[in-house]
C-alpha cells in the first residue's frame, strides 16, 4: 500500500473541558471504505530538565490524580494561547521550581499519545539557573530536589521515574551530553 493517508469525512467536538477537547472524526481509508478516529486536542506542552551549575538535573515529586501516584519528573507545563515555546519553558520552570535560567537549549520533541492525542512536548534543557521564588498554580504542590545526572538516569532505568515526558527528556539530555563529552 502506497497511500497511508486518512481523509477527514467529517468532524466534531464531543466534549469540550477546560483543558481537553474530544473529537470524533469520520474518515476514508486508502482502501476507499469509512472509519471513526477518535482523539484528543491538546495545545502542547514543554518540558525542562534544569541543570544546576553543580551539573544536578533539578527534579519535582507531584502526585497526579488520574494514576492515584506520585511522580518523579521534570518541571513541565501546557503552552499558554499566544505563549513561545520557550516563554512556556520559562515560566514553567519559574511557577514550578522558583529557578528562572538563562539559556535554553531544544533537546527534541515528544508525541507522547499518537493513537489518541494531537499533543506534542517540546524537550529543553535549562542552565545558567538563578534561585528565586516559585509562583506556583493554586492547585499545584511538589516536592523540589536534586539529583545527578548519573542517578536520574538510574532512576529510569529502575522504574523509579516512569512519566514518559522525564523519562526521554533525561535519557535525551545524557545522550545528547555524551555524544558532546566524545566530540571534545
Amino acid at each position: 500500500m502506497k497511500n497511508l493517508l486518512e481523509k477527514k469525512l467529517s468532524s466534531k467536538c464531543v466534549y469540550k473541558g477546560c483543558l481537553l477537547h474530544v473529537w470524533r472524526d469520520e474518515v476514508e481509508l486508502p482502501n476507499g471504505k469509512t472509519s471513526i478516529r477518535e482523539y484528543i486536542r491538546h495545545p502542547g506542552a514543554v518540558v525542562v530538565v534544569p541543570i544546576l551549575d553543580n551539573g544536578n538535573i533539578v527534579l519535582e515529586k507531584q502526585f497526579r490524580y488520574p494514576s492515584n501516584q506520585i511522580f518523579i519528573e521534570c518541571p513541565a507545563g501546557k503552552i499558554d494561547p499566544g505563549e513561545t515555546l520557550e516563554e512556556t519553558a520559562r515560566r514553567e520552570l519559574l511557577e514550578e521550581t522558583g529557578y528562572d535560567c538563562s539559556e535554553l537549549n531544544y533537546l527534541g520533541k515528544l508525541l507522547p499519545g499518537i493513537g489518541y492525542t494531537d499533543e506534542v512536548i517540546y524537550l529543553y534543557e535549562g542552565r545558567g539557573l538563578t534561585c528565586k521564588e516559585t509562583a506556583r498554580d493554586d492547585d499545584e504542590f511538589l516536592e523540589i530536589f536534586d539529583i545527578s545526572v548519573k542517578e536520574a538516569c538510574q532512576m529510569v532505568l529502575n522504574g523509579e521515574i516512569t512519566d514518559a515526558k522525564s523519562m526521554t527528556a533525561i535519557l535525551l539530555f545524557r545522550e545528547k551530553m555524551m555524544q558532546k563529552e566524545l566530540k571534545e
